[in-house]
């Protein structure tokens, strides 16, 4: 969550600082981003379940759906459908032997910055994701689990990504726009923002982009404070208000720790510590899992028996 949190701030500071070049993108800009996701986290942590995270996840998918659709039907919809179907089925072709993929004969660090990374990143993830929402998902069935936590972001996380870095590409390759030269001088965490001032309303959608960045990162941060209160007090489903607290302030306190020491290599050097050991527990949750549904598969043949 920490490197969640730093990652959030370097985004933030980096629209803000290309919308005003009077903001300096530095780390004194992304402290103060900081303690504001912190305090509206906190916040927003203090209200429950049912009315701030509940409140702020709706409006977070209002806003990623009008954005997306903006820049879908704003930008080159032809090149970017035709890129979604493309890669879906490159993806579905080639999953295992991405899946194994490494650079053994090269220096490239390609696979550890990119694959390696997001993999721990979202191994990392995991404890607090997949508890979070269990805890929501109570009553459903499995098969409503599976369709709205795997089928239905999967669709739409390929459509976001076909969207906004299609469009990207687009500019660059057909458009002869400098956007890799954007991102070589300036960052990565400008590229979004300059791709959306090529198109109509480029300012209003580049600040609606930091908006959804930060409510993005206030819902997760809010999520793993609960988690994380939960796992605290022998699983208590309504942690208390000083708890929740508590780990606010670790994980903001956490996450300027790293980006004083060391930016954006920091972030992702403990993200992948932290997925580490964590990744065996996730091998063993496995089993468990398929154990717990033998059980309960024998249990229900047993009462139709009786």
């Amino acid at each position: 969550m920490a490197t969640s949190l730093g990652l959030g701030a370097i985004q933030i500071t980096g629209g803000a600082s290309y919308l005003s070049p009077s903001i300096d993108n530095n780390f004194t800009t992304q402290l103060i981003v900081i303690i504001i996701v912190t305090f509206l986290f906190m916040l927003s942590a203090q209200t429950g379940l049912n009315k701030g995270i509940k409140y702020l996840s709706n409006i977070n998918i209002v806003l990623a759906i009008l954005l997306m659709l903006f820049l879908l039907f704003a930008g080159p919809t032809n090149f970017i459908m035709d890129l979604f179907v493309t890669t879906i089925g490159s993806y579905i072709q080639n999953l295992p032997s991405m899946s194994f993929r490494l650079s053994p004969f090269d220096n490239s660090t390609w696979v550890q910055d990119w694959t390696i990374f997001y993999w721990a990143w979202w191994i990392a993830w995991a404890p607090f994701v997949g508890t979070f929402i269990a805890r929501i998902s109570r009553g459903r069935t499995i098969r409503e689990f599976l369709i709205g936590v795997l089928a239905v972001p999967t669709v739409f996380g390929g459509l976001w990504f076909s969207v906004f870095g299609g469009s990207g590409v687009y500019l660059d390759f057909f458009k002869d726009l400098p956007v890799m030269d954007v991102i070589n001088n300036k960052g990565t965490e400008v590229a979004l923002f300059y791709v959306l001032e090529q198109f109509p309303f480029g300012t209003f959608m580049s600040i609606v982009a930091i908006c959804l960045i930060a409510t993005f990162f206030i819902t997760s941060a809010d999520s793993a404070t609960f988690v994380l209160g939960m796992q605290t007090t022998n699983g208590d489903l309504n942690p208390s208000g000083s708890i929740k607290l508590t780990w606010g302030l670790i994980q903001s306190l956490t996450a300027i720790i790293l980006l004083w020491t060391g930016g954006l290599d920091a972030l992702q050097t403990a993200a992948i510590i932290a997925a580490l050991p964590f990744s065996i527990v996730l091998v063993l949750t496995v089993f468990s899992l398929m154990k717990a549904f033998k059980e309960e598969g024998a249990l229900k043949r047993e009462k139709k028996s009786v």
